[in-house]
């Protein structure tokens, strides 16, 4: 458990620059991921807050958000402040090139990590007009697999499967998209996969036993990835999943796989949004377009299985023969 942040830079070093969702991430904390002077869509800067910033910001949350698991709250500046309680707290620019940190406490490194890395980042990607996708994607013979679906409908324990079966993860959870000339491009994330323990112990054998626990509330794992499991280079989209709820009588559901319309998959995307909490007129009108373009650039799937774990090899061998039509 830790009640501080990572190791800090020595005084007067430059930020560490790392690249993660296609960003360039610049950090005076020292972070577990390789270092790149890569070019990224945008700059987000990781800064330690000064004394006085958080108190100030914590006291516009208002009393109806006391029980959330998630608290944020949008400051007059634009800047918006996002607390889980007990464990850390954020301060995310108005223009999302910086966002402040400081830990509460009482959660693993692992878990700070997913939570900068995860809904914190979200609320900078947003700043900075980029749309994030709620999605797991791992690669196939070079080019990126995306899963979307609510949570608990099984994403990552999809993606672990294919992972076990060689194909390396892409990301987990957020999943940034770019456009170029020739089509949509998938971006990595940090090379670690979210799981609970049994299921992981099924998919990934011993490995589970290095993850950390993601919270006070859950029991999933945060497993860390070996090298050859996860892809650190971004990969061009070749079709996006939409996992159906899980249905009554899941052993008698067969695997099924069926193209949506345009105007389905367009709906999907807004649907499986990573953040839905900023509405402003300017980010919906952003939102829709780029959902519009996306949905006539990208096949989109609705995919149904039984949701067991013996069903897995086989919703994997559905969607390898699908990619390959």
């Amino acid at each position: 458990m830790v009640t501080a942040l990572p190791e800090r830079l020595a005084p007067g070093t430059s930020p560490r620059v790392y690249h993660l969702y296609g960003l360039c991430l610049a950090s005076r904390w020292s972070l577990p991921y390789p270092q790149s002077g890569a070019h990224g869509i945008a700059s987000v800067e990781f800064c330690e807050a000064p004394a006085s910033l958080f108190p100030k910001a914590s006291a516009a949350i208002g009393p109806e958000q006391d029980a959330s698991w998630c608290q944020h709250q949008v400051l007059h500046d634009g800047s918006i402040y996002l607390r889980w309680p007990g464990l850390f707290e954020f301060l995310v620019k108005s223009d999302g090139s910086r966002v402040f940190v400081r830990a509460l406490g009482g959660a693993s490194m692992e878990a700070f990590h997913s939570y900068l890395l995860g809904p914190t980042l979200s609320f900078a990607l947003l700043k900075l007009g980029t749309e994030p996708l709620h999605a797991t994607a791992f690669v196939v013979d070079e080019a990126a697999v995306g899963l979307m679906g609510e949570c608990g409908h099984g994403k990552s324990s999809l993606g672990a499967a294919f992972v076990q079966n060689g194909h390396p993860l892409l990301t987990d959870d957020l999943l940034v998209l770019t456009e170029d000339a020739i089509g949509v491009v998938a971006h990595p994330g940090p090379p670690r996969i979210k799981l609970f323990p049994e299921i992981g112990r099924k998919l990934l054998g011993t490995m589970v036993a290095r993850g950390a626990t993601m919270s006070p509330l859950s029991s999933k794992l945060i497993v860390p990835l070996e090298a050859d499991q996860a892809c650190a280079e971004a990969a061009p989209l070749k079709a996006l999943y939409v996992l159906a709820p899980p249905a009554d009588g899941t052993k008698r559901q067969k695997v099924a796989i069926k193209r949506a319309s345009p105007r389905r998959g367009f709906v999907e995307l807004l649907r499986h949004t990573f953040n839905r909490t900023i509405t402003d007129s300017n980010r919906l009108e952003r939102q829709f377009l780029w959902c519009t373009r996306l949905a006539s650039r990208v096949p989109i799937k609705l995919l149904s299985y039984p949701r067991t774990l013996s069903a897995l090899p086989a919703v994997r061998r559905a969607i390898l023969a699908d990619l390959a039509r």
